[in-house]
């Protein structure tokens, strides 16, 4: 049976003009009128330049050596000056509208004057990416983490190869470079695409020192104003989340307050365990262990386990012969 052409000529109309209604009436899920935001896709090719300049050889170009590497290097440096100039321009000129249509004080209308963010962009693009030699200095020491930790790698090239929560570290540090820099949407956005890639999310925010070794990782969650030493190691399922959130007067959220947990250097801890609030510290040389719900700190050198539970084993053989 033939398509009836009169669907498509009247129903279609009428359910564009429903759609489009809807644009007024729920206004957050559109973005419309307003300056141009960073484009998703142009932030996630940066992210796989980036990688590419920190760990050359082993994503997308082969054949490199002492004598290209330098012009390869230098091509990407190029694109990512440009690439991110100008979506880093985006980011700050629609934070800037943003806090101008809320009434922000002695704030011109920016989107009248794109090329002023551009600018800007331009020099934030440049302190980040002067960051890039010592950011790999701190890789390594996550390189080597992995490896000195887990029995089963056989070397530097497996963790570089294979190992999301390298990849997740990596994505995180980058965009914690950013987010230093006070650069909007861009971090999240950065971390947001890597946690759907590896299961790990981790607030570009957070503040995590070197030797850094996420195992397996998958459901690892760590929040914005987390502080994690040196020397750390977490296994999948991990939470370090907050315990509450305070709200103000009117009911709204209290934000900008230290709500996520302190882990201080040479800890461990197991599968699924959950460690919240900001006043939670976790003291040096301790270990967290599996499942553990821990709301409290704990000083060095501590073992928090849960107690051994009781198993019941039934034989379904025995049961029959009864």
């Amino acid at each position: 049976m033939a398509t009836d052409p009169r669907v498509k000529d009247c129903d279609l109309p009428r359910l564009t003009e429903r759609i489009v209604a809807t644009y007024d009436s729920v206004g957050t899920l559109n973005h419309l009128d307003h300056c141009p935001l960073p484009k998703y896709c142009d932030i996630v090719s940066a992210v796989q330049d980036l990688m590419e300049i920190l760990y050359p050889g082993y994503r997308q170009r082969e054949g490199l050596h002492r004598g290209n590497i330098g012009y390869y290097i230098g091509d990407l440096l190029d694109r990512l000056h440009d690439k991110l100039t100008k979506q880093i321009g985006r980011a700050l000129q629609h934070e800037a509208q943003r806090f101008y249509e809320e009434g922000g004080d002695g704030v011109v209308g920016p989107c009248e004057s794109p090329e002023d963010y551009e600018a800007l962009g331009q020099a934030k693009t440049m302190l980040f990416l002067d960051r890039l030699p010592e950011l790999r200095e701190t890789l390594a020491t996550d390189v080597k983490a992995a490896y000195l930790g887990d029995p089963a790698c056989k070397g530097p090239d497996e963790v570089i190869f294979c190992y999301p929560g390298l990849e997740a570290i990596t994505v995180y540090r980058l965009a914690h470079l950013l987010y230093e820099l006070d650069i909007p949407f861009v971090p999240r956005m950065m971390t947001e695409w890597a946690h759907g890639r590896t299961g790990i999310d981790i607030h570009p925010g957070a503040t995590i020192g070197p030797y850094f070794f996420i195992d397996h990782g998958t459901g690892v969650v760590i929040g914005e104003t987390c502080h994690i030493g040196e020397h750390v190691k977490l296994y999948q399922g991990v939470t370090l989340g907050a315990l509450s959130f305070p709200t103000d007067d009117d009911g709204n959220l209290v934000r900008n307050t230290k709500r996520h947990p302190t882990i201080e250097d040479r800890v461990v801890i197991y599968a699924n365990a959950t460690i919240l609030g900001g006043d939670t510290t976790v003291g040096h040389d301790s270990v967290i262990g599996s499942s553990v719900w821990l709301t409290k700190s704990v000083g060095p050198h501590s073992t928090i386990v849960i107690e051994k539970p009781k198993l019941r084993v039934r034989s379904d053989d025995a049961a029959a012969s009864a």
